[in-house]
């Protein structure tokens, strides 16, 4: 079933939620990256995931989404050799991995991002439209983790036009021109 979704439509949603998703991952970065690394066993609650682990289920999930994408596959994922243990570390793997991730789904064509995937029984949709559940899981935990910035001694960097600790500063007239 296409949900009435076009060759056209797929190919220009796709080519837009790619676009976002980039801009969204060095938001990803710079959130991943706040974490203290001396405090990153940092929970608010006992049965919240501690910091360390909620960046890595971040930054892996987003990867794990365009895989399974890329593959129009979510049973089997693979996972890192050497998981990453710092901040940095795990910002640096989001990176190149990120890229990887959205280039795969990148080469898909309509029919493929068209072919109804299974989402471990919940749900079978077509792939292309996991980019929009991708999106929604990202910028949810990401929001979560955010959260544990402020009690951990870090700052919020600016997410969507500032933050307390990174106000919004406008561009000026000469950098709008540029």
């Amino acid at each position: 079933m296409s949900h009435g979704l076009t060759p056209e439509f797929v190919l220009t949603y796709r080519a837009m939620m790619l676009d976002g998703l980039l801009r969204e991952a060095e938001t990803t970065k710079r959130v991943i990256t706040a974490v203290p690394d001396a405090k990153s066993d940092y929970q608010p609650d006992p049965h919240a995931r501690t910091a360390k682990e909620l960046a890595w289920h971040l930054a892996n999930s987003d990867v794990q989404f365009l895989d399974g994408i890329a593959n129009l596959n979510f049973d089997t994922f693979a996972q890192p050799e050497h998981k990453p243990q710092t901040s940095a570390e795990v910002t640096a793997w989001y990176d190149e991995n990120i890229r990887r991730g959205v280039a795969r789904v990148a080469e898909l064509t309509a029919e493929q991002l068209l072919t109804p995937v299974n989402f471990y029984n919940v749900f079978t949709l077509p792939a292309v439209l996991y980019l929009g559940f991708l999106n929604n899981h990202s910028v949810h935990h990401r929001g979560e983790l955010v959260t544990y910035l402020r009690p951990m001694g870090s700052k919020v960097p600016d997410i969507y036009g500032g933050s307390y600790d990174e106000p919004f500063v406008p561009p000026t007239t000469e950098e709008t021109a540029a």
